[in-house]
């Protein structure tokens, strides 16, 4: 990396005074005698109470090669293999093996990814197979305000969606080996990274909240689980509704209710999709994002969206939030695109501060004596009236998949913000166009000798097969972080936006979470031809 291309983006982001991106961390970047600082408007973004838990086992992409300080004495220069260093270490992928025939999978294999710009990342990302329904979920969820959100989210809300598809049978069962102190059934297998962590000293609250749960929808007269989008949206507000309510109820300790503040006083929205044969639906409560990826038959390759923004600048939003405020709110409920001019996206897990009435606020936060401790205060934003004004229910689409839809992505909004859909999707395709040339020939000439292999081997090497990203969620993240104005990865770009010092990386890019869903064409094909 040259000097003056280093001295650009240190200049650059030193006179900024601007958060760049969506600006969702109630922060305000202010320049002082050239060192940048923060002035906090809600609260800090550190997760863990002192002897809780600790920062070093939150997964976020390793600092080996970046910098902690403003200074000008840090560089830029990366090898090629620390660069892939830092953006494969989040890597995450899992092949299906349709061991029965009959019931094949329409999922072939997902790949994963994630590439950090606050510390710790504030992302998270879930994937599960559902062991007493039929399917599979993929989730990806954006933290604000701390990671804190988004953690629980993650490891909370595919067994709310899970509990909610489950006959009565099932959920009587449940509710006896609980009761007789047996083992419960297994309802989910979980595809997870070895670094992904978990809030195990509250696990068992989460147990205890999630059982009250299932024990709600054995009162009710109907069936649970009839309808998967009603299951969705009944999960999403649930787990809502417990975040909120474990912050306002005595805790065993005051770790779990360090963690219950922190929970519900960050935020995280939240995009989750559930496979079922040929069922696809999706989830989403913010803005994260879900697209198809759709191989007509003349062999052009088009975008199918499945979710829509939602924020400020998405019309059925400002229709929606118009209609449960009054009048007289009109003009303060969306002030620079932000609802009441402090948060981008429209709907979020937790962020109790623009879901409680100010009193519920102070009474809680006067009897939480780590509140302060924690970086967590009080804010009321001018007009303030009649909340909520945030809300997690999410929008469910459906969608029947068709042969000619070939793969899922689904990405936190630090994907999006950098690459269109339909960039992705070509991204996409041209990585598995390459793959598939690059892969070796298996076919030997006979007679096998040592000069036949080292030909071979030399042609796969000219063919360059080792520096392609075997994960194409890796390919994608390189793209955006490293992509010139040609489309094409920038090497020199793409070192300098590894290597920037962590306090000034989230001027330049948010955290990046990308899930990329396969499907299996010919099960899908399958179906049809049955039907």
């Amino acid at each position: 990396m040259s000097r003056s291309v280093s001295s650009c983006i240190l200049s650059s982001a030193r006179n900024s005074i601007v958060l760049q991106g969506k600006g969702r961390l109630y922060s305000r970047c202010i320049t002082a005698r050239n060192k940048t600082k923060w002035k906090l408007v809600f609260y800090g973004t550190r997760l863990f109470p002192p002897g809780g838990w600790s920062l070093d086992n939150a997964f976020f992409s390793r600092k080996a090669f970046r910098h902690t300080s403003t200074e000008e004495h840090f560089s830029f220069q990366l090898s090629p293999s620390q660069i892939n260093e830092i953006l494969r270490a989040g890597e995450l992928s899992h092949k299906i093996l349709n061991l029965d025939s009959k019931n094949a999978n329409s999922v072939l294999k997902f790949e994963s990814n994630q590439l950090a710009s606050n510390t710790p990342i504030e992302d998270r990302r879930s994937a599960a197979t559902c062991l007493q329904t039929k399917g599979m979920m993929f989730g990806v969820f954006d933290g604000h305000a701390g990671s804190a959100c988004a953690q629980a989210v993650s490891e909370r809300l595919f067994h709310y969606i899970a509990v909610s598809l489950l006959s009565r049978q099932t959920l009587e069962e449940m509710e006896l080996a609980v009761e007789s102190m047996k083992p419960v059934l297994p309802i989910l297998q979980l595809h997870k990274h070895p670094k992904d962590v978990e809030y195990r000293e509250i696990t068992s609250q989460y147990f205890e909240n999630l059982r009250v749960y299932w024990q709600h929808l054995l009162d009710l007269d109907t069936e649970p689980g009839v309808s998967l989008e009603e299951a969705m949206i009944c999960a999403f507000k649930r787990l809502d509704s417990d975040i909120s309510l474990e912050v306002q109820a005595p805790q065993e300790s005051e770790l779990m209710r360090n963690i219950a503040l922190q929970v519900a006083f960050s935020g995280a929205t939240a995009c989750v999709a559930h496979i079922d044969g040929v069922h696809l639906h999706v989830a989403n409560a913010g803005d994260c994002r879900a697209i198809l990826g759709v191989c007509e038959e003349n062999g052009t390759w088009s975008t199918l969206p499945l979710t829509r923004d939602h924020n400020a600048y998405d019309e059925s939003e400002i229709k929606r939030l118009k209609r449960e405020h009054p009048k007289s709110e009109e003009k303060t409920l969306l002030v620079n695109d932000r609802l009441l001019g402090i948060l981008m996206p429209s709907r979020a897990f937790g962020d109790v501060q623009l879901k409680w009435s100010k009193e519920l606020q102070q009474s809680v936060l006067e009897n939480s004596c780590d509140a302060e401790a924690l970086n967590i205060y009080q804010y009321v934003p001018p007009n303030y009236h009649t909340p909520p004004y945030l809300t997690a229910e999410p929008e469910v689409t459906y969608h029947k998949l068709r042969g000619k839809d070939k793969f899922l992505v689904i990405a936190s909004d630090g994907l999006w913000e950098m690459l269109s859909n339909e960039m992705v999707v070509k991204l996409v395709v041209r990585h598995l166009a390459e793959f598939n040339m690059r892969k070796p020939q298996l076919a030997f000439e006979k007679p096998i000798n040592l000069g036949y292999m080292h030909n071979l081997l030399l042609q796969r090497k000219n063919r360059g097969t080792g520096s392609l990203d075997q994960n194409i969620a890796t390919h994608l993240i390189r793209h955006a972080v490293g992509s010139n104005e040609y489309g094409e990865v920038d090497q020199e770009k793409l070192a300098a936006m590894l290597a920037l010092p962590e306090d000034l990386a989230r001027m330049y890019r948010d955290d990046i979470t990308v899930t990329v869903v396969y499907f299996n064409s010919e099960t899908i094909e399958n179906y049809y031809r049955n039907s």
